[in-house]
Parts: structure tokens; C-alpha cells; sequence
């Protein structure tokens, strides 16, 4: 078989010989045509996977130059999106204080306003009393000249009847009485003008001061409408906000009211004038809007205590997210930025620790309000202490890549009555809001 092959191949591959001479003897090797064969087909087929499998890397070579050129801009962008939503963030922070600013001024011009009217409200009682006692005066004065002038008539009847004669009067002293009496008609007649001009001023005065009550009512109901619309506007998003994160707004300000110590000031309730002991209802309006500005107060308080920001202020990129990996859970958030870059704690807390701990490298553990923990790990320099106190914002370290980490990055966690959540959950419930 092997012989029929080699005839059939001699033609396109006719027989060679190899020979090897050394000083004493001569040898030579064979090569039949199917050994020839074999050999031109192995290294076709070695060349054909060569030149195939160089196309293959050098396709994917341009591939993930293409790849890495592509994630080099989506990176550019995200940082540019992060920066206009940090800077935003801070506009509406500022919105909020000169919100906080307007309102308090509005406080006092309704504390202002409140006062006029009560001052208001006092010189038109005033007046009605007044008026009510010309009133009385003017109809005695009325009754006296209806009296008088019944005198006289009677007294000039006696004159014409001879009347006076039987009385034992004379003309004369019954002229005299007339005189008297026509004396005191008039001057009763003057009273009685000037009490009707007196009067008339005094209702005019009322009816303007009337006007003018109506108008300040009016001027409030504008303010209140404003203040209640503005305070709606601003409290709205922070209930959102922390519902977003799963915690109950009610149980929130309960917890921080616990805590909170302050008395007086602007968020006081306003006591307000009453009408028949009843609340008045700009009182109530009043009142409603301080109860709301009261809780915008302790949701502000809220959020410097619980995580709502971001462990770093520069650009940076996130990594590796929470969820499964690599067949174990990650419990956290990791963020890339240069080795040495500034870290900040995300909320006002108390340090627990600050150190070596196998896996996490320097790790800084702080403790918040509502059970919520926060970790930064992987640093390479640790600034706080075990019982320090920091604020949202304040340094404590820097990025790093100690424990066991493939690479310079922050590794930060959020614990809530010690479980691992998302720390997304919080960063991006106040990127909606902020």
C-alpha cells in the first residue's frame, strides 16, 4: 500500500537522498515522496494557522485600542457630569440658605404687620366706643332741646293766655325764662352739631381704618400663599430624598428632635392676636409655615448625619460596583482616583476606629446617627483618630492601595444596623435633590 502511494506521489514528489560524510565513512538518508508529502502538508497547514491566528490578534489588537479610546471619553464625560452635578449641588445649597435667609426676613415683616394690626384693631374699638358715647350724648342733647322747645311753647301760650298772670309771673320774668331758655336751646343746638361733625369724622376715620385692615389682611394672605408655596417646594424633594434611601421621614425627625437641644429662635411658634377666644386664622397660616420651616430644619440637620455625599471632591472614576464578584459579595463602592487623593467623611460622626485590618489595608471606620456605619479602606494615610468627632466634608486620609487591592482605589462601605447596602442608594437619592 505504502509502495502504491510512493509511485503515485514520485511524480510531484520524486525520491531524495540526504548524504552524511564523515572523515571514515558515507552515509545518506531517504526521503520518500509520502515522507515529503507529510512534511509539505504539516507545514502548510502550520503556516495557514499562523498567518490566521496573527490576523485574529492583530483584529483584536485594533479592537480594544478602539475599546480603551471609547472608555477613555466615557470617562471624560462621566467626570464633567460628576463636576456639573457637584457644582450644582452647591448652588442649590446656596438656594437653600438664601431661602432660609428670605424667609426669616418674611418672619419679621409679619411680626411687623402683626403688630400694626393689632394696633389697628385697637384704635377702631377705640373709635366705635367713641362713637357710641357721642352717640348717647347726641340724643340727650336731642331729648333736652325736645324739652326745652316744649317749655318755651308752653311758656309762650301762657304769655298769649294770660297765663302768666295767674301763675303770679310777671311779662317780665316770663321773658326772662324765654331768653334763658332760648339761650340753652341754643347752645344744646351747637353741642348737637358739633357732636353730629364729631361723628361723622369719627365713622369716616373707622371706615378708612377699614379699608386699610382689609388691605394688610389682603398684603398677608399674599406672603402666607408665597411662604407656604416656597416651603412646600423645599421640603417636598427632602422627603423624597430620604424615602429613597429607605428611611421613614417621621421616625427620622423624631430621632433627631431626641438629640437636638436648641430652644427659641426663628422656628418658634408666634403667638397672635384672638377674637373671642378664637385662633385667627393668619395665626394658624403662621404657625403651619413655622411647623413646616421647623421640619426643613431638622431634615437639613438629618442629612449632615446620615451619608448623603460623596467620599471625595475631585475627579475620580467608579470601579468596581456593589453586588456579587468574582463569586463573593462586594460590599461596597469602589472609587479610582490618583494615589494620595484627599478623602472626606460623609457625614457628621464619631470615629471607631482608624487602622490596620487584614483585606481592607488602613481602614477608617465612623459611626453616624440612625445605626448607620461608613467605612473608607485601602488608604495610605490615615488623619483621625479612634474618639474623634468629624463633620460631613472634614479630610480623614488619603487614597491608597494597602490591604488587598490590585490597584490604587477607595473601597467605601455603609453599614445600617450593621448589614452592607448599597452606598449608591444615598449618593444618588441626593444627587436628585442636590
Amino acid at each position: 500500500m505504502i509502495y502504491k502511494l510512493n509511485h503515485m506521489l514520485e511524480r510531484s514528489f520524486p525520491e531524495r537522498r540526504v548524504f552524511l560524510r564523515s572523515d571514515n565513512d558515507t552515509r545518506y538518508l531517504r526521503i520518500s515522496p509520502l515522507t515529503q508529502l507529510v512534511a509539505f502538508t504539516g507545514t502548510t497547514v502550520f503556516a495557514g494557522w499562523l498567518i490566521i491566528a496573527t490576523s485574529i490578534l492583530l483584529m483584536d489588537s485594533i479592537g480594544s485600542g478602539n475599546l480603551r479610546e471609547q472608555s477613555g471619553r466615557d470617562l471624560v464625560l462621566f467626570e464633567n457630569r460628576v463636576a456639573e452635578l457637584a457644582n450644582e449641588r452647591d448652588m442649590r445649597a446656596e438656594e437653600a440658605a438664601a431661602a432660609q435667609a428670605r424667609f426669616n426676613t418674611a418672619l419679621e415683616q409679619i411680626s411687623v404687620m402683626q403688630s400694626q394690626l393689632l394696633a389697628s384693631e385697637e384704635r377702631v374699638r377705640e373709635l366705635e366706643t367713641g362713637v357710641e358715647v357721642v352717640q348717647a350724648n347726641l340724643r340727650k342733647a336731642l331729648k333736652a332741646r325736645d324739652e326745652a322747645e316744649a317749655d318755651k311753647a308752653q311758656l309762650v301760650a301762657q304769655i298769649n293766655g294770660e297765663n302768666g298772670a295767674q301763675n303770679g309771673m310777671s311779662a317780665q320774668e316770663v321773658e326772662a325764662t324765654v331768653d334763658v331758655l332760648t339761650s340753652a336751646l341754643a347752645d344744646t343746638a351747637a353741642e348737637r352739631d358739633d357732636m353730629v361733625i364729631s361723628a361723622s369724622e369719627a365713622l369716616r376715620m373707622a371706615d378708612a381704618l377699614e379699608i386699610d385692615l382689609r388691605l394688610m389682611e389682603e398684603k398677608n394672605d399674599r406672603i402666607f400663599s408665597q411662604l407656604e408655596d416656597a416651603v412646600t417646594i423645599s421640603v417636598a424633594p427632602l422627603d423624597k430624598m430620604f424615602k429613597s434611601a429607605g428611611m421613614d421621614p417621621d421616625n427620622l425627625i423624631a430621632t433627631v428632635k431626641k438629640g437636638y437641644s436648641g430652644q427659641g429662635g426663628p422656628l418658634t411658634p408666634i403667638t397672635f392676636s384672638t377674637k373671642g377666644g378664637m385662633v385667627d386664622p393668619d395665626s394658624m397660616r403662621a404657625n403651619a409655615i413655622i411647623d413646616k420651616m421647623d421640619r426643613l430644619n431638622l431634615y437639613r440637620i438629618a442629612a449632615q448625619k446620615a451619608p448623603f455625599a460623596l467620599p471625595l471632591k475631585g475627579a475620580f472614576r467608579m470601579t468596581s460596583p456593589y453586588g456579587p464578584r468574582w463569586g463573593r459579595m462586594h460590599e461596597g463602592q469602589d472609587f479610582a482616583a490618583a494615589y494620595g487623593t484627599p478623602l472626606y467623611a460623609t457625614a457628621d460622626g464619631v470615629v471607631t476606629f482608624a487602622g490596620w485590618q487584614s483585606g481592607y489595608g488602613r481602614l477608617v471606620k465612623i459611626q453616624h446617627e440612625f445605626g448607620i456605619e461608613t467605612r473608607y479602606a485601602h488608604q495610605s494615610q490615615i488623619m483621625v483618630k479612634v474618639g474623634q468627632r468629624v463633620s460631613r466634608g472634614e479630610q480623614i486620609g488619603a487614597m491608597g492601595n494597602s490591604g488587598r487591592s490590585t490597584g490604587t482605589h477607595l473601597h467605601y462601605e455603609v453599614r445600617v444596623g450593621g448589614k452592607a447596602v448599597n452606598p449608591m442608594i444615598y449618593i444618588k437619592a441626593a444627587n436628585d435633590v442636590f
